[in-house]
């Protein structure tokens, strides 16, 4: 199924937009490897593995897969297709672990696990501190190199609001396997799995050339959440203060006037 979807989905990709790549001969033709990607876009689940002769797994929210209904089956399939595995992230704990076992077990067939250490897309392009639980465990559990990935102006083709994507190349750069070994059974060591994401994460950035930010994507997303509410009550502010003045001097006219 996987095939026929890459071939589907894949190939229009490729035509359509024509993404360059950089760095492809650092893709291992056989074995366990982990793909550790910045994320711009819906579509970089997309774009990576169209570029890639070998299959990559990634994993999706398990909303993808259990919605009811004709929608919700052809979602399902779809995200099935593609190489995506469902996730419960109902609790963020309970969530984390079954990404890590996951990524174990897609490791352990000898295949390619794909991951965002960033845990979200980037709210403005920039690139986020990256969580330490889910790559760095996988990584030393597996035994697999990591390889950094670099997306690049995948954010440009279909920003949020947008119906129609814009035909435009994106870039996707591929850097070097990383090594890892030498952490091997300190998993729980959480500044050996601070400092295995943060080494990955300044690969990320040097292939990138994106702006670092050190802290979460999502507190990033709350901040903006929140900026642009105290921005919206803001202006429902001014405007009742406007009406209300406007009211006032109507009622002084009037006044003047009888």
């Amino acid at each position: 199924m996987y095939g026929a979807m890459k071939v589907a989905i894949g190939g229009p990709l490729k035509v359509a937009f024509r993404p360059w790549v950089e760095g492809l001969e650092n893709v291992p033709t056989e074995g366990a490897a982990i793909l550790a990607s910045n994320h711009l876009s819906f579509s970089d689940s997309f774009f990576l593995p169209a570029v890639l002769d070998r299959k990559v797994t990634f994993i999706a929210k398990a909303e993808y897969f259990t919605t009811p209904g004709v929608k919700g089956r052809m979602t399902a399939a779809f995200f099935k297709g593609v190489g995506q595995l469902p996730v419960d992230r109902s609790g963020a704990r309970g969530a984390g672990e079954a990404a890590i076992k996951s990524g174990i077990e897609v490791l352990e067939r000898g295949e390619l696990f794909g991951i965002y250490p960033e845990g979200t897309r980037s709210p403005d392009g920039r690139l986020y501190r990256g969580k330490p639980g889910g790559l760095a465990r996988v990584a030393l559990a597996s035994g697999a190199p990591v390889i950094p990935v670099a997306m690049i102006d995948t954010e440009k083709i279909q920003p949020p609001g947008q119906v129609m994507p814009k035909l435009m190349r994106p870039g996707i750069r591929i850097g070097k396997p990383l090594d890892f070994s030498r952490y091997q059974g300190m998993e729980h060591d959480r500044f050996v799995l601070r400092a295995l994401t943060d080494e990955v994460m300044y690969e990320i950035m040097k292939l990138s050339g994106q702006e670092y930010v050190d802290m979460y994507a999502t507190a990033a997303k709350r901040q903006i959440a929140e900026a642009a509410k105290a921005e919206k009550e803001q202006a429902k502010k001014e405007q009742a203060k406007k009406e209300q003045a406007t009211k006032t001097k109507k009622a002084d006219e009037e006044r003047s006037g009888a």
